[in-house]
């Protein structure tokens, strides 16, 4: 287990988009399964889009159609009007990085993912980091897009940075090795592409790794034998899974 100034990164399970019920009645990424995850003590893992006015909200796909019922793209609404838009047909609606941190108030960490789109992600990081600056609870970033990473470190982001990824062969690995050319803090992995070299190496050199996303007894062994922490869904961590 990971120790020192990430210690609490691995602590505690990741709830995957929040402690939501696989959108029965809790859905993803809402502010009720963000309340669900800090009344079980759970960090939370969510996601970042970037609305039309340039506010970071808290949204998984590029299209609002899966969701919100309703086609269409997320950067092209501002976050007022995603504000409005039932998720799931529940009350929760699209809320904002901002709600979110308001919310959650410091009681679990927040492990927040940036979804990038190149041509459009100008402002997007500096946002992030302006709205996450003078919030007391623990935070990490992670993206999977490595020009988001790239501008996260050149603007000096005072959280740990991580890499979100997956993959098995060489050449993968070789990417994945330049993105942690860059003074990376911790990795989140697909959890069914463990054990790996790369990931071998990153944990010796004290990395921190979690997996993504478990939903089964056979994928918490795996990342108790090859990683530090799960990001999860689906179940309750707190009782034994069969695998």
């Amino acid at each position: 287990m990971p120790s020192g100034k990430l210690s609490w990164l691995t602590a505690q399970p990741i709830a995957h988009r929040g402690y939501h019920d696989m959108n029965r009645t809790v859905w993803e990424n809402t502010l009720s399964a963000f309340s669900r995850a800090v009344d079980a003590g759970f960090a939370i893992e969510c996601d970042l889009q970037y609305a039309a006015d340039g506010v970071p909200v808290v949204f998984h796909d590029e299209k609002l159609e899966r969701l919100c019922a309703i086609p269409g793209d997320v950067r092209a609404k501002t976050s007022v009007e995603l504000g409005m838009l039932s998720i799931g047909g529940t009350k929760d609606k699209v809320p904002t990085l901002a709600q979110l941190l308001k919310l959650v108030d410091g009681r679990v960490p927040l492990v927040i993912e940036l979804k990038g789109l190149k041509d459009d992600d100008e402002g997007f990081v500096a946002s992030v980091l302006e709205i996450i600056e003078d919030y007391e609870g623990p935070i990490a970033l992670m993206s999977f897009d490595h020009w988001l990473l790239k501008e996260l470190k050149e603007l000096d982001a005072p959280r740990p940075v991580g890499l979100t990824a997956g993959g098995i062969d060489p050449e993968t690995f070789f990417v994945h090795e330049e993105a942690m050319q860059l003074g990376l803090d911790f990795i989140s992995y697909f959890y069914a592409d463990l054990p790996n070299p790369f990931i071998t190496k990153e944990r010796k050199a004290g990395i921190p790794v979690i997996t993504w996303t478990v939903r089964d007894g056979a994928a918490v062994e795996k990342t108790r034998a090859e990683a530090d922490q799960m990001t999860f869904e689906g179940f309750d961590p707190r009782e034994n899974l069969v695998a």
